[in-house]
């Protein structure tokens, strides 16, 4: 039995949709798609130039990016609808955009929690009202939601962001369960502390605190979560849906 590779995972010729994919995690699983042999399309809000750099690292007209707020359901749609129209079909859809503001409960304004619920969750749910269709008509895909650590075992100062990640775990296996008939997976990857800008701040704060609580005792790099999602959008994973994938080092096991 050969190795598994990025290029016989059965994903070549696939065609990705990814949001969030400008930066950070949501760049390195743009770019190990591709490298996988995908089209991806992804979706980025404000940051132009880092979209450009993510389709300038990878094949020649293998990546698309759209300015898309996945907040605003009619964008979704129409981002979609666009992607499939030019291709013909999705097979993978990787629900990544995600943002956080961590502060103590009662200091936590109106604006704080409806951004992050609304991204974090309305936004996979508007992504994924208009993807399912098209891959039910075809009878096959994977989708794969990006969780969290804390979607399990919340921390001080994250109860917007925990309640977030906390629903995307149960949307992912109820919607698992609603699809599994046309033969779609719905599963999630839950990172723990990885090196990207949304988490300079904490790691900054409480660096050797953090990683004391990590089994390898360093923190996670983005090609990591890239890896589990590519492995569950792969045909390596086609027995896998319903599932929680955690990538933390073997951080909050105490």
């Amino acid at each position: 039995m050969t190795a598994p590779t990025l290029t016989d995972s059965g994903l070549a010729g696939g065609v990705a949709i990814v949001t969030g994919g400008s930066r950070g995690i949501g760049r390195a699983i743009v770019e190990t798609l591709a490298a996988a042999g995908m089209e991806v399309a992804f979706t980025y809000r404000e940051n132009a130039a880092a979209a450009q750099e993510v389709i300038a690292s990878g094949p020649e007209g293998k990546i698309i990016a759209s300015q898309v707020d996945v907040k605003d359901a009619a964008a979704c749609r129409s981002f979609v609808e666009s992607v499939a129209d030019r291709t013909g079909k999705i097979d993978v859809l990787v629900n990544n955009a995600g943002v956080i503001r961590d502060n103590l409960m009662v200091a936590l304004s109106d604006d704080d929690i409806r951004e992050v619920l609304q991204t974090n969750v309305e936004g996979t749910f508007n992504m994924c009202r208009a993807v399912v269709p098209f891959m039910m008509s075809k009878r096959r895909g994977s989708i794969v939601n990006l969780s969290s650590v804390s979607g399990e075992k919340g921390g001080r100062g994250q109860t917007n962001y925990a309640a977030s990640k906390g629903a995307i775990n149960g949307f992912t296996r109820s919607l698992a369960c609603e699809v599994a008939a046309r033969n779609i997976r719905v599963n999630a990857v839950a990172p723990g502390v990885i090196e990207t800008e949304m988490s300079q701040t904490v790691r900054d704060l409480a660096g050797d605190q953090i990683t004391s609580r990590i089994l390898l005792k360093r923190y996670g790099k983005p090609e990591h979560i890239a890896h589990a999602v590519w492995f569950l959008a792969s045909r390596y994973a086609d027995y896998i849906t319903g599932q929680i994938l955690t990538v933390d080092g073997g951080f909050k096991m105490d």
